[in-house]
């Protein structure tokens, strides 16, 4: 039986309740932040949720809207202007009766300009209304200073295999087209793989699959029957789906593995599909430090320049300095052992936790500091001959570990001889 409904599975699945919202147990699971929130009937906070696609975002928002018997307005950051946000600021406004106040939801905050976003900060601050952005976009990046610190920003994590499966189940039972067909799920690697973690988009593969077996006759899906369904749409570039992760995860690993033509056709992929000219060029610039490094500073330098270039010029000139700084970035010599030093470091801060500072590195503004030795027997570097003297700087339980090992590079093998002949004795070089 085919859906004579225009509204699609994942939209029809759509919990109405806490309790069939599945995922984010960090949040809503016993003792979690969300779930006290609730159950000691504490105002909600104004909140930002940060995560993939598909992964509850929109639902969490409305369901604590719900829970918390207060009304809620929605804007698309798509669609609404600043106009559309002050005609709903004044609405909440007139609401100033109730005991509890609205909560304006706005979806893909991120795509809100500073002047938009300005434009939300009286009414969050003189609580007219709680805010409930969602965004897949790194808001510390997209959310102006001013409105991000009024705000809790919640991590939404990807949703596992046993969470995807469970609403696939869910649907085939309850779904009121669904329930009515014979529907095997056989074999479901290809539906999880494709749909990339995103519940809404697994549903609505789900659905398409099934509506491919004529009405009467079992569904039986398989991987390969999804996979031929499905490949006629995988060149489809969705700037805000599956298809946004895979390109730019190909297109960094095209520019790690020094391949300019593969990492070129991914940017133009990127381009083409309409994607912000500044979320490729912030990945270029985390690319320059994490797979670069001191191999070649420079590229640092070139990738922010491209930053603050794109910024101001925006399409269609600015895809020519895309694609130089790709190039550059793709031939250059490459190193992650920067990157590998910062990741050793706060593992092993994790471990030991806050070890103290050796006393001779500490600060001695007041007398009392002094009496204690706070500074005692530091030796100031510049006194010595070639600015260098052999002291420990690690916390005692932390001497003698090497977070930093050079890159087999020819700058980097020049920091290796300099710090061989500084450190050899003490971290082996």
């Amino acid at each position: 039986m085919v859906s004579l409904s225009n509204e699609p599975l994942a939209e029809r699945m759509r919990p109405t309740t806490l309790e069939s919202y599945v995922g984010q147990e960090h949040l809503l699971g016993t003792g979690a932040v969300l779930n006290k929130i609730l159950s000691q009937h504490i105002a909600l906070p104004s909140i930002i949720f940060w995560g993939p696609p598909g992964v509850g975002k929109t639902t969490l928002a409305r369901l604590l809207a719900d829970v918390s018997d207060t009304g809620i307005y929605t804007l698309s950051a798509i669609q609404a202007g600043v106009k559309d946000v002050r005609d709903v600021i004044e609405a909440a406004s007139r609401q100033g009766g109730l005991l509890k106040k609205p909560i304006l939801f706005i979806d893909e905050i991120h795509r809100f300009s500073k002047s938009q976003q300005d434009s939300l900060l009286g009414a969050v601050e003189k609580g007219i209304v709680t805010l409930i952005g969602a965004t897949t976009e790194n808001p510390s990046f997209e959310v102006i200073p001013a409105l991000l610190s009024r705000c809790q920003v919640y991590v939404l994590k990807s949703l596992d295999k046993d969470h995807l499966l469970a609403m696939m189940e869910r649907a085939i039972k309850e779904d009121r087209y669904l329930k009515h067909r014979e529907i095997e799920l056989k074999e479901t690697d290809a539906l999880l793989r494709y749909s990339g973690g995103d519940a809404r988009k697994l549903l609505n593969l789900l659905e398409l699959v099934v509506n491919t077996f004529p009405g009467g006759n079992p569904a039986v899906i398989t991987n390969e029957n999804v996979t031929n369904v499905l490949q006629q749409n995988l060149a489809f570039y969705d700037k805000t789906g599956e298809q946004h992760y895979d390109i730019i995860s190909a297109f960094i690993k095209s520019m790690r593995g020094s391949d300019p033509n593969a990492a070129v056709y991914y940017l133009a992929r990127m381009i083409e599909g309409g994607e912000d000219p500044k979320f490729i060029a912030r990945r270029m610039l985390i690319f320059a430090s994490e797979d670069i490094g001191n191999a070649n500073p420079t590229a640092l330098i070139l990738a922010n320049n491209c930053f603050q270039a794109v910024g101001v010029i925006g399409y269609p000139e600015c895809d020519i300095i895309l694609s130089q700084a790709v190039v550059y970035l793709a031939t250059s010599v490459k190193s992650n052992a920067s990157y590998k030093a910062i990741k050793d470091a706060k593992r092993f801060v994790n471990e030991t936790g806050d070890l103290p500072v050796p006393l001779h590195l500490r600060n001695a503004p007041t007398k009392l500091m002094k009496e204690l030795g706070y500074g005692d027997e530091y030796k100031y570097s510049h006194d010595f001959a070639g600015n260098f003297v052999s002291q420990e700087f690690l916390p005692e339980k932390a001497a003698g570990n090497v977070f930093f090992q050079p890159g087999n590079n020819p700058r980097e093998n020049e920091m290796r001889e300099r710090l061989r002949k500084l450190w050899q004795e003490k971290y082996g070089y």
